[in-house]
């Protein structure tokens, strides 16, 4: 009757405490508009996932650290902000279900993805948070760089020059906040692409690094205090 209730009410509404969910509580909470914070929840039965599919509003889920096939399938119809940070891996079936979803997709708690995954995920369509990763392969860079929408891997300290080259034919916003250097060919290449670039972390540039990638038609934002100064100063002069 509770959860009918707090159903029933509009606003955002976080229920954090809360580590288990009957299946028809979690479809009355689903009628909620607004944000509803479950984040106390370790699992969810396929009946739960779709029925908070279901939910018009930003899901947070980051109590689950595994998801099952059929419950991601659910939630890959919902339409709005799915947070899922605390999934620790994923089946590649997993995630061929969750790159059907629109909408941003939260999913920091993956360490290591495989090549399928990164290409189930490559389709999906809105913001993907992938900080948790620390490393890609040139063709998980490739499998990515299909994403419609704003691709973030600030967790990545290192990027190969192919990977470059692939993610710089990505489309819209790019996180690298976590590389704190770039290789000439790398700037050359991510000075191609198509929308704005977090790299905030570099400590490390050269200036015709510096030049070239200050040809980037978008917004480059770096830490100018962390940068070399006449790679800073080319930076600002090119409007960055």
């Amino acid at each position: 009757a509770a959860a009918e209730a707090l159903g029933n009410l509009k606003g955002n509404i976080w229920l954090n405490g809360l580590t288990k969910l009957s299946d028809a509580q979690a479809d009355a909470l689903a009628k909620r508009e607004g944000i509803l914070s479950l984040n106390g929840l370790t699992s969810l039965s396929d009946a739960q996932a779709e029925a908070l599919a279901k939910h018009e509003g930003w899901l947070e889920l980051v109590g689950l650290t595994s998801l099952s096939d059929s419950a991601a399938e659910a939630l890959s119809t919902h339409e709005l902000r799915l947070n899922l940070n605390g999934l620790k891996d994923i089946s590649d079936s997993t995630a061929e279900a969750l790159g059907n979803h629109k909408g941003p997709l939260g999913l920091h708690g993956l360490t290591d993805i495989s090549d399928s995954a990164a290409e189930a995920l490559g389709n999906h369509k809105g913001p993907l948070w992938l900080h948790g990763l620390t490393s890609l392969s040139d063709s998980q860079a490739a499998f990515l760089s299909n994403q419609d929408g704003g691709l973030a891997l600030g967790g990545l300290t290192s990027l190969s020059n192919a990977a470059a080259e692939a993610l710089a034919k990505h489309k819209g916003y790019l996180g690298l906040a976590g590389l704190t250097e770039l290789s000439e060919a790398a700037a050359e290449a991510l000075a191609r692409h198509e929308g704005d670039l977090n790299l905030k972390g570099l400590t490390s540039l050269s200036d015709v690094a510096a030049e070239t990638l200050g040809k980037n038609e978008g917004e480059v934002a770096v830490d100018h205090s962390k940068l070399p100064p006449s790679a800073s100063e080319i930076l600002k002069d090119a409007g960055h």
